[in-house]
């Protein structure tokens, strides 16, 4: 990769650089799913960009018990989990993950209602599909989206993220056909150190972002 100089300005600057990266995808209509909420406003520039569709996948950490900030795994809205490689049940216990998973998953289904009060949901198959996230901390959200899309069978399926902590990019590898991405620096700590501006998207904001085709 480039070097991309850190932090980036924000979530539209990293939308714009991302998208140029994909520029050979233009004219193939590919399917852009953005991970709600700070995933949506990214994924509308690059579908604009590429003349492709943009939508939503659905897919929420799972908070440690000691740290709320940090994903100790990541559920899909059908309840399927993906666990981080570091979790650690003697810090988090595995009734408080079962909780966590039934409350995003209820969360879920309300977005899903909300959002697909817009339109239907994209169908990902034989489509070129790229799922865009805001960066990678664990990895394990973005792993969690691309097993639920691989299963509804894309043609290919990419992952672009503008700023990854390493070891993200290591677990993600295997579940992608590609990845794209911005940065990778040794010393990631959080996705927002690396963005001068991140303010929170939303849900209205996500709406109008989904009614624009």
């Amino acid at each position: 990769m480039d070097d991309i100089e850190l932090p980036l300005q924000d979530r539209r600057q990293a939308a714009e650089l991302l998208a140029d990266r994909l520029a050979h995808l233009r004219g193939s209509n590919p399917l852009i799913l953005a991970i709600p909420r700070g995933a949506v406003p990214m994924g509308r520039i690059i579908a604009d960009r590429l003349q492709g569709e943009l939508d939503v996948v659905l897919v929420r950490k799972i908070p440690s018990a000691i740290d709320p900030e940090l994903a100790v795994g990541a559920v899909d809205e059908h309840g399927n989990r993906e666990l981080a490689p570091y979790f650690n049940r003697t810090r988090t216990s595995m009734e408080w993950v079962e909780l966590q998973t039934h409350e995003q998953v209820e969360l879920m289904r309300r977005r899903r209602a909300s959002y697909g009060s817009q339109r239907p949901p994209a169908n990902p198959e034989g489509r070129i599909v790229v799922i865009v996230d805001d960066g990678l901390a664990t990895g394990s959200t973005m792993a969690a989206a691309l097993r639920a899309t691989r299963a509804r069978k894309p043609f290919q399926l990419l992952a672009a993220v503008p700023v990854a902590a390493p070891d993200s990019l290591d677990i993600i590898a295997p579940l992608a056909d590609g990845i794209v991405y911005l940065a990778a620096p040794m010393n990631f700590m959080s996705v927002s150190r690396h963005y001068r501006s991140f303010p929170q998207v939303s849900e209205e904001e996500v709406l109008e972002l989904l009614k624009r085709q």
